[in-house]
């Protein structure tokens, strides 16, 4: 035992004769067969540089080996996890609390362990392990169902998620994760401050991300401001996913491109032409469900229009859309309505009302006042039930105009930096000459073209969300 009551690694023989090219040995120089929990907790708190430590704890035994290790528990049932604490050894508690959280037959740790490490940990020393902290996040993601208690994962993972990366903005593993929480326990507001910033950054460097990583990720960020009823929000990240380059279409794109559709229809009252980076594939099968019939008849056939409802019911439930089919067909009067003033400058309620298929005048009147009042069309109705439209009248504050120059001066800079970090790209600007010199290249592609035939790597896409 060393000063700190810390078991100390046993030392080597000096007068040893064993061959070191037949004894296996660690990064630190110890022979494999002699690791014990005591010496890693003993180098842990020795060695302060992260990338020695870091190789120390891959290395010093097996991989199966060293995972039922780091999960075991000291000689008198003492838990490694109290001689350690988050800000001075982050890197031994990261490696301990994923290995304890993965292994079946092991004791797993406080949840105070947990919730004391995602909130103090030094994000330098963690980054140094990145497939150990994506561990961690599904391994405290699963051990919060296992507990029967999924909405506990939701606190240390967004402890874990502020902390980790340089910026939120920089897409990582942790991501994905702590969305699909929110998303499966309905917490939709804990996502927001994550939501907030848009993905400008994939390092992989800092996370060991696929390309379902991005997919998952806005497609369960739509699903929650399509849940608070945030549409330009949900669209954006609905549509972030549907169109995310890839060689083959993936399913769980499909499935935001049906939830894509409903939100603009819900939104803008029809739906906006596809991304030109979409998979032709995914609008093809879209045509060929009952999606297609329900945007094709909104919002003027309301008759129609529920009985696509009625006999798709099951359709919409199973795929979690019915939500979203209803709110769409409780909107569509009004955007009946707003297509009438595009066309007529005056109506009586019951021929509104014959146009939108609403028999009852006073339900009528109380809709067309309802729009008034939210100021989604400039109308008058006269006490003999005729409805006067008019445009409305444009109104610009001053803090509306300072804050639309803000976010342009913002988008500026960063399409600026984006464009400084592709001229240092030498594969882009391999094929920016090639696509210049090469006539089988076909014309010279402008910027947008370039992002639009970028490769999807070795990333995986064949994977359905649920």
């Amino acid at each position: 035992m060393n000063q700190s009551g810390l078991p100390t690694p046993p030392p080597t023989s000096a007068t040893s004769t064993t061959n070191p090219a037949q004894s296996p040995s660690n990064a630190a120089g110890q022979p494999t067969s002699d690791v014990s929990l005591g010496s890693i907790v003993a180098t842990i708190t020795s060695v302060s540089n992260p990338s020695q430590l870091n190789q120390y704890l891959r290395s010093c035994a097996p991989k199966d080996v060293r995972e039922v290790l780091l999960a075991s528990i000291l000689p008198g049932s003492q838990d490694p996890l109290t001689l350690l604490n988050a800000r001075d050894h982050t890197l031994g508690m990261l490696y301990i609390l994923s290995a304890r959280l993965h292994t079946v037959a092991s004791d797993k740790p406080l949840w105070d362990h947990i919730e004391g490490f995602c909130r103090d940990f030094i994000p330098e020393q963690a980054r140094v392990a990145p497939d150990r902290v994506t561990l961690l996040a599904t391994g405290i993601r699963q051990f919060s169902d296992a507990e029967g208690n999924p909405k506990l994962a939701i606190a240390p993972l967004s402890d874990l998620l502020a902390r980790y990366p340089p910026t939120l903005s920089h897409l990582t593993t942790i991501h994905p994760i702590f969305l699909t929480v929110c998303v499966a326990t309905r917490h939709f507001t804990a996502a927001i401050p994550v939501l907030a910033h848009s993905i400008t950054t994939i390092d992989l460097s800092l996370s060991d991300l696929t390309y379902h990583d991005n997919l998952i990720y806005h497609y369960a960020g739509g699903i929650a401001f399509a849940a608070l009823k945030n549409w330009s929000a949900a669209e954006e990240l609905f549509e972030i996913c549907a169109s995310s380059p890839g060689s083959v279409a993936s399913a769980i794109q499909m499935e935001a491109l049906k939830k894509l559709a409903l939100v603009q229809l819900i939104y803008r009252g029809k739906t906006s032409p596809p991304s030109k980076y979409m998979h032709p594939i995914l609008m093809r099968l879209l045509k060929t469900t009952p999606y297609s019939s329900f945007m094709n008849a909104y919002p003027l056939q309301r008759d129609y229009l529920r009985t696509i409802v009625e006999n798709e019911q099951q359709l919409f439930t199973n795929e979690r859309t019915l939500g979203l089919i209803t709110q769409a067909l409780d909107r569509a009067p009004r955007w009946a309505i707003k297509k009438l003033t595009t066309t007529y400058l005056t109506l009586h309620l019951s021929d509104i009302g014959r146009e939108v298929g609403i028999s009852d005048e006073n339900e009528v009147k109380s809709l067309i006042l309802s729009m008034i009042e939210c100021s989604e069309i400039s109308a008058e109705l006269s006490a003999d039930g005729t409805v006067s439209f008019s445009d409305p009248p444009v109104k610009f504050e001053k803090t509306d105009v300072d804050r639309v120059l803000a976010q342009a001066q913002q988008q500026d800079a960063l399409l600026a930096r984006l464009e400084k970090e592709m001229e240092r790209n030498k594969e882009y600007l391999i094929k920016a000459v090639k696509s210049k010199d090469d006539p089988a290249w076909g014309p010279a592609m402008d910027e947008d073209g370039a992002f639009g035939d970028r490769q999807s790597g070795n990333w995986t896409e064949d994977m359905s969300f649920a």
